[in-house]
């Protein structure tokens, strides 16, 4: 088994995540299986407790460990199924050993850094692999960038892992080569520190990954290469690219895979397509760059940042070049709706997602937009928060619950239509402790749910803690709005949807989940060729 860690210098958002997926799906062309992990500096035990608006999207695994965006990235270009294991934190490092102190397990040494917390961090860099022998890689990144404090005792681990298995293990650092206008010319030393640095912590990349805006003359990789003590054929430039999904295409190009496997002194494990005209992701790519028609999707919530609805947003893309259609997504701030702006706000789109979220505020704009997208027979899909929110307007304008609303948001409403789960009561703790992970659902046969799935039993990731109160369902029902699926255990609603709209659709699992470039989600798919019957 090989073990290829990816690093970052001089800048961090150069797309470490990115490459660490696009590595793992040129290796997946040529035969290998391959697994994928992220350890993040941070104290916290997890993203879980993060603010969307400063971390972006909290990402949730099939076995329900809540994980950082990029194990999204790893998923979509895979098609793997990440687990707990596939994510590590400081702070979740930090607990393990602790822990481990207080339960005696140290036999009274004085705990330190070395070799205490990197000897943890070591055995959670190997498990992955060691409890999956069919692996033939595991591709670890380090998030944050080389230089950070908070990053030190990482790159230590690797240091020890490189010199206690130096035939398996590799280094792959991402740098930044900037280009300074007023001179014409691009500067490479950055890139030099940045490898100086990890150098001065032990650590000799094998590998050198230039992200940079402008072409790379030969001259310039032969000056990198020799200043950082790499092959010149090891160093490759990572463009940008029309697309993050062009990314595998250009490394191909590129020679990624070829560059790591002679270092891992491998070779093709079978016969499989790897070239670009018989491989399934480049017809995707090819696809892609096809699109010229546009269809704009509103994402109705409250968290204004690129990455806070990531999976949503990709989802929606991935659909898109299957339609057909190029896919420009708006976010519109909930706060800002009112029942006299909201036809000014919300005409303009095709179609709708009422985004998930927590927290009262923004709330009351997403009434007011549910209730006019629903009056309006408009594409909606309302997922997980947006589900619970399309209940709630359905059940004060239609079965005339004024005060109807969220326990979550008004513990005392006289008709508490969404309420907190009986297994969440008597939780304090908020790190971890929602209804979170893969759980079946049986679908409605005949409903626009089982038409869109086409089986009765389907599995969807989930991260909430408060579901449709049971006790309202005959009413909605009797009105129109059916629960279209229920879990098969406890009869928890899953789906609603309105029987008399084209598409009123909401879930309480996070579909975006499971939807990946070669495997799009069908909710996406049906709910894009929806859109396009609005199309203005």
């Amino acid at each position: 088994m090989k073990y290829i860690f990816v690093t970052g210098g001089v800048a961090s958002s150069l797309g470490k995540g990115v490459m660490a997926a696009t590595l793992g799906r040129l290796l997946q062309n040529r035969g290998f299986q391959i697994t994928i992990q992220k350890f993040d500096p941070y104290i916290n035990i997890d993203p879980g407790t993060l603010n969307p608006n400063e971390h972006g999207e909290c990402y949730v695994t099939d076995d329900g460990y809540e994980c950082d965006l990029d194990l999204g990235h790893y998923e979509r270009f895979t098609d793997i199924k990440t687990t707990r294991n596939n994510s590590f934190t400081t702070g979740r490092i930090y607990q393990d050993v602790i822990n481990r102190e207080r339960h005696g397990d140290y036999h009274g040494k004085t705990v330190q850094i070395v070799p205490h917390v990197t000897d943890a961090i070591k055995a959670c860099m190997l498990r992955t692999g060691r409890q999956n022998p069919q692996l033939h890689f595991v591709i670890t990144e380090i998030g944050g960038t080389v230089g950070d404090i908070e990053s030190l005792p990482f790159l230590e681990a690797i240091r020890q892992l490189k010199f206690q298995y130096a035939e398996d293990t590799i280094v792959l650092h991402l740098a930044y080569v900037p280009y300074i206008a007023a001179a014409g010319e691009l500067k490479t030393k950055p890139t030099q520190h940045s490898v100086k640095t990890l150098q001065s912590y032990g650590i000799q990349p094998d590998c050198l990954i230039l992200r940079s805006e402008h072409p790379l003359s030969e001259a310039l990789r032969k000056k990198v290469a020799g200043f950082c003590n790499v092959p010149t054929q090891n160093v490759l430039h990572s463009p940008d690219v029309p697309s993050i999904y062009s990314l595998p295409v250009r490394m191909y190009e590129e020679g990624l895979a070829e560059v790591v496997m002679k270092l891992a002194h491998v070779n093709d494990i079978q016969s499989l397509p790897v070239t670009p005209s018989h491989d399934a992701w480049h017809h995707f790519v090819d696809l892609q760059s096809t699109l010229t028609e546009e269809l704009h999707i509103a994402l109705i919530g409250k968290y204004n940042l690129q990455d806070a609805y990531k999976s949503i947003t990709e989802s929606l893309k991935i659909a898109g070049v299957y339609c057909q259609k190029k896919i420009n997504t708006h976010f519109i701030n909930a706060e800002e709706i009112t029942p006299e702006n909201v036809a000014q706000k919300l005409s303009s789109m095709s179609g709708y997602i009422l985004c998930p979220g927590f927290g009262s505020r923004s709330i009351e704009g997403k009434i007011i937009a549910a209730k006019y997208l629903r009056e309006n027979n408009c594409t909606v899909l309302g997922i997980c928060l947006g589900m619970q929110i399309m209940a709630i307007e359905f059940a004060r304008n239609v079965l005339q619950y004024r005060d109807a609303n969220s326990t979550e948001f008004s513990p005392d409403t006289s008709a508490p239509v969404i309420d907190i789960m009986e297994e969440q009561k008597n939780i304090a703790d908020i790190g971890g402790t929602m209804r979170l992970g893969s759980y079946q659902c049986k679908l409605l046969k005949g409903s626009k749910a089982y038409t869109i799935y086409q089986k009765e039993i389907i599995s969807e990731r989930h991260r909430h803690r408060y579901e449709l109160n049971s006790r309202y369902i005959p009413q909605l029902q009797a009105n129109g709005m059916i629960v279209s699926g229920k879990n098969p255990q406890t009869q928890l609603p899953e789906i609603i949807e309105l029987t008399a709209n084209t598409f009123y659709l909401g879930t309480q699992f996070h579909p975006e989940y499971n939807s990946t470039v070669l495997k799009p989600h069908p909710l996406f798919i049906n709910f894009i060729k929806s859109s396009q019957k609005d199309y203005k």
